[in-house]
């Protein structure tokens, strides 16, 4: 039997599968409770009293239900409080684009296979990214398709789901414009104008699209995408195989590495993005934290072992 307390985020509360999931979960012999977030704070302050009972072994795992923002909450919460030995964390999708949830295997169109996981599944531990000793498990993407995610209508979201943001983008692609920065990394170092940048952890951003589509969560390393500025007649075409295909569609036009820490300056602002809440920076550092946190993933999460078979199987 697995105990579990769900960190749910307000506007989920009203959910019917989500009702119907917990049930079926208690009857299958486990612990669920359930505490409900109602205003800014509260997904942290849940988090730390849940940590509180789980070093009374009355709680096995923490689950983060909500978007990529409320998954941020959790996991950097439980991060710098300590999550006891015998307690580890899970995922509940419940937003609009569940980028972590993607790269961790957990279905974000299947609550009751998502709680499932919660409850069976052995934690594994992930790594997490630090920049300027703020935590992120996803991706930290900048640029345009920042921007982009900052400025899509909430309504239009709940209306669209992820296709909003490809709405958004469309409309605000006259005013594409490039963004000049220098970046280091091991054995790594370019400056230039881009128009877009992503820092990963995880591999997908904007509802799906793999914009670090090789990076691992257990590797200790993050994975650096760099989108240079294009001619204006070369960038809607980048932009429309961006959306549709991810950032392996334009490889040959793309800089990459993988390092354990990036540095970004700029004299400019930098509209950037992280695990889905919005910030405007000029210069950073990021940090992988290797091994950080013990999530419960499901069976296709991105993995070190996941990448070694995939690996055998080619050969």
């Amino acid at each position: 039997m697995t105990r579990m307390r769900i960190i749910l985020h307000g506007k989920s509360s009203g959910n019917a599968l989500l009702r119907t999931a917990v049930r079926r979960t208690r009857a299958e012999g486990h612990s669920v409770e359930v505490r409900v977030t109602w205003e800014p704070g509260d997904a942290e302050r849940l988090t730390v009293e849940a940590i509180r009972d789980g070093g009374d072994s009355r709680i096995d795992c923490i689950v983060a239900g909500g978007g990529d923002g409320t998954v941020n909450e959790v996991f950097a919460a439980a991060c710098s409080a300590g999550l006891p030995p015998t307690c580890s964390l899970g995922v509940l999708p419940l937003g609009t684009a569940n980028d972590f949830a993607r790269s961790a295997g957990i279905p974000g169109d299947d609550v009751a296979a998502s709680l499932r996981i919660a409850a069976t599944n052995a934690p594994r531990s992930v790594d997490a990214g630090l920049i300027n000793g703020r935590l992120f498990v996803n991706l930290l993407s900048g640029g345009f398709g920042s921007r982009v995610t900052a400025e899509t209508d909430p309504a239009l979201k709940k209306q669209l789901g992820r296709l909003a943001y490809a709405v958004t983008g469309i409309a605000r692609f006259a005013e594409l414009s490039a963004n000049r920065g220098a970046f280091r990394a091991d054995n790594f170092e370019w400056e230039g104008d881009f128009l877009a940048l992503a820092i990963g952890n995880g591999r997908c951003a904007g509802g799906g699209i793999p914009l670090c589509p090789d990076a691992l969560l257990d590797d200790g390393l993050l994975d650096l995408t760099i989108i240079p500025a294009l001619d204006r007649t070369a960038r809607f075409g980048a932009f429309s195989h961006l959306l549709r295909e991810g950032a392996a569609s334009l490889r040959t036009t793309l800089l990459t590495a993988r390092s354990s820490w990036i540095t970004y300056e700029s004299e400019q602002n930098l509209n950037v993005n992280l695990d889905g809440e919005p910030a405007v920076l000029k210069s950073f550092r990021v940090e992988a934290h290797h091994h950080a946190l013990p999530v419960r993933l499901g069976a296709t999460a991105a993995l070190m072992s996941s990448a070694a078979e995939l690996g055998k199987a080619r050969r």
